[in-house]
């Protein structure tokens, strides 16, 4: 028995990764991204057309519009070609994760070219283990949600980076990171922006039952502490189990001519001492920035309610972190010779942006097919629509929270938002799920995790076209179906992993998922 067990081990595996590869050589049968999103804005315009022609509606679950019906608008149109016509270029320019990344990566590149980057990610990982460090840039992923944006234009790039270094395969830490960042997007040990946005959302749904019901943001907090820690297990698993060894060693000749295929080079005299400046700098950086945020009277908290949620400093965080990347990228270029003064700066600035090509086309067609969906309603009448089938078939207990996560991952795929889905689909269920004995807060720890899990396969989730601009640095061909069968397993593994630790955690124990927070309800 313990003999056959390897082979019928490695015969799963090589199932699972021929499973893999159809899907990659499927996906790849798709044209270039950017060709694929032209092609699905056509699509989505003829497709508003058809469905508008044939009435193509649900009815409106939110209580202030009751007796009012969902329909798709039709694009198909005088008015459509009006509107795409003159928004094209503000669809563009206002396309949230555009400006994000323009402005974070002018101070990335200064930290990156005057070799900061480089020296920091070898005194990190220098002499450490391969495995701590892979569960370390999942960790550092989920972490990073609480500075917004962060994790996608600087961790994940730079875990790319700090596996090339290595001399591990640079998509498998892109991938680890990835992960992290979006895949466990719900899940931290600190209590960030999203909590209070989904919570209130949730707040109100409750009400349409009891007037008197309260979410706090702290609703969830218990079960995504140990949230964290799961994600972060499944994470390094994947990767190391079935991610990297399928990606095989990596093959520099595939990459962008400014990849080189190095080992992992110890610190010189130099560069330690540089180092030691950079990070006394940091410490005074820090400190001017905990003056301008911690005390009450800091400039950076918010000027209405004092708090530092919703403040400046959260809100401005990608300004602040590249301005921070700058200031000690310079530092650290003065203090190892490799910049000089502001023309250095500059280069390393420009540098930055001409690497960024692709992915400035690339979003350019991806925000016009983002709001061609959005103008056509496609994504709000698909969510009603899994809702109330869900509701129609008069599930109970375990399973209807296995189908509730599950919906919720699928409508994930096509209407991206957290806020915007669960504002549409929270009327839905949490009033439905109280009257089955089920308390809000449960509820509400369900839908975060289907929210969560597939932002890693789905192109309509914002940072998708960086994502594939970063890894086609390493791999010139990348195509979707590539990048889809590189998270896929992160997706399958952490829907079973996640939702196995939901109904243990309220089914079994029927532990609080939050300080004060019920599991059941009755009226």
């Amino acid at each position: 028995m313990q003999s056959s067990h390897p082979r019928s081990e490695r015969l799963r595996r090589g199932a699972f990764t021929r499973f893999l590869d159809s899907v990659e050589w499927l996906g790849n049968l798709l044209p270039h991204p950017v060709t694929l999103f032209a092609i699905l804005c056509v699509l989505v315009v003829v497709a508003s057309g058809i469905a508008a022609a044939l009435g193509v509606s649900v009815a409106d679950p939110r209580p202030a519009n009751e007796g009012e019906w969902l329909a798709v608008n039709s694009l198909l149109n005088a008015e459509g070609l009006r509107r795409l016509v003159t928004e094209m270029v503000t669809n563009f320019t206002g396309f949230a994760p555009l400006g994000t990344v323009l402005v974070a990566m002018l101070g990335v590149g200064v930290a990156e070219h005057s070799g900061l980057l480089s020296a920091s990610m070898r005194a990190l990982v220098l002499d450490r283990s391969p495995r701590i460090v892979t569960y370390a840039v999942v960790f550092a992923g989920i972490m990073s949600n609480m500075a917004a944006e962060l994790g996608y234009v600087v961790l994940i790039p730079l875990a790319a980076m700090i596996f090339h270094s290595l001399g591990r395969h640079p998509l498998a830490g892109l991938a680890a990171a990835f992960c992290g960042v979006s895949g466990g997007y719900s899940a931290n040990l600190l209590i960030g922006t999203v909590d209070p946005l989904l919570s209130g959302i949730t707040q109100e749904a409750a009400r349409l039952l009891d007037p008197s019901y309260v979410v706090g943001a702290e609703a969830n907090w218990f079960f995504m502490i140990v949230s964290t820690f799961i994600v972060t297990l499944i994470g390094g698993l994947v990767t190391e189990r079935i991610v990297e060894p399928k990606l095989g060693k990596f093959d520099a000749s595939q990459a962008e001519a400014d990849i080189e295929n190095q080992q992992m080079a110890t610190l010189s005299t130099t560069e330690k001492r540089a180092l030691k400046g950079t990070g006394l700098a940091a410490l005074a950086l820090a400190a001017g920035l905990a003056l301008l945020v911690v005390p009450e009277w800091g400039v950076l908290r918010h000027p209405e309610t004092g708090l530092v949620s919703g403040s400046p400093f959260l809100r401005g965080i990608v300004v602040i972190v590249a301005v921070s990347f700058t200031l000690l990228g310079f530092v650290y270029g003065r203090l190892a010779g490799t910049m000089r003064g502001d023309r250095d700066i500059v280069d390393a600035m420009a540098k930055s942006m001409s690497s960024l090509g692709l992915y400035i086309v690339l979003v350019f067609f991806a925000a016009q097919f983002v709001a061609l969906f959005n103008w056509s309603n496609f994504g709000t009448v698909i969510a009603v629509a899994g809702a109330d089938l869900l509701q129609s078939l008069g599930l109970r207990g375990p399973l209807l929270f296995a189908l509730f996560i599950l919906m919720c991952a699928f409508v994930n795929l096509s209407l991206g938002s957290a806020s915007a889905q669960w504002a549409v689909t929270a009327p839905i269920f949490v009033p439905m799920l109280m009257l089955m004995g089920y308390a809000p807060e449960v509820i509400q720890a369900a839908y975060r995790i289907g929210d969560s899990v597939t932002n890693l396969i789905t192109p309509m989730m914002s940072y998708f076209g960086l994502i594939m601009a970063v890894a086609a640095r390493y791999r010139k061909d990348l195509g979707i179906g590539t990048l889809v069968a590189l998270m896929l397993p992160y997706t399958l593994f952490m829907l079973i992993g996640w939702s196995l630790l939901f109904f243990l955690w309220v089914f079994a124990f029927g532990l609080p998922v939050g300080p004060g927070s019920a599991t059941l309800y009755s009226l």
